[in-house]
């Protein structure tokens, strides 16, 4: 026999648990999907001509002008050890805000194609592989199980740290040649 419960109005009801939710752009890499939290994201732009910097390392494939503003942009796939991104029809840039300081900064990171936002139960993310990934742990957030696969959820900020990429241009630009220095 199934027992009611009755409530006056204004008295307090039991509280449901909270199941905390989290919205992520799901995204194509070299045939990965990756995600990112949405609350980073400030648009999604179609792929454009960027003009090249010299002496930046390669996965800084150049600046794009976004309404006046000059926007690096990082293609992810160098910047996780892989083969350059080929451009192709769906080939984008997503916008992102990443903290420098006190101040936001807008990089732009190319991928393949741009899939969708999901809503992902934060309780259900596994964490970060320590080992086996193809990238480095310190850039995975943790794990996603979407439709029986894994989506690799990424830590945009040490992904797109700026003082380690500007650590890593100092490293990769040739030396000041010495000789010229001297007939100066």
């Amino acid at each position: 026999m199934e027992t009611l419960i009755y409530h006056r109005r204004g008295t307090p009801q039991p509280e449901e648990p909270q199941i905390e939710v989290g919205q992520y752009l799901t995204f194509q890499l070299a045939q990965e999907t990756f995600a990112i939290g949405i609350l980073n994201i400030k648009e999604i732009v179609e792929y454009s001509t960027l003009t090249e910097v010299p002496m930046m390392p390669a996965f800084i494939r150049g600046v794009m002008n976004l309404r006046g503003t000059v926007v690096p942009v990082i293609d992810l796939a160098l910047r996780f050890g892989r083969e350059q991104t080929m451009v192709q029809r769906r080939t984008c840039i997503v916008l992102i805000e990443v903290n420098v300081g006190l101040n936001l900064q807008l990089i732009g990171i190319m991928v393949d194609a741009v899939h969708q936002v999901l809503d992902i139960v934060l309780d259900e993310i596994e964490p970060a592989p320590q080992f086996g990934s193809h990238i480095r742990a310190d850039f995975i957030e943790g794990l996603a199980k979407i439709n029986n696969q894994f989506v690799v959820l990424l830590q945009v900020d040490h992904v797109l740290s700026v003082d380690e990429m500007s650590l890593l241009s100092t490293l990769e630009a040739p030396p000041e040649d010495t000789d010229k220095n001297l007939q100066a």
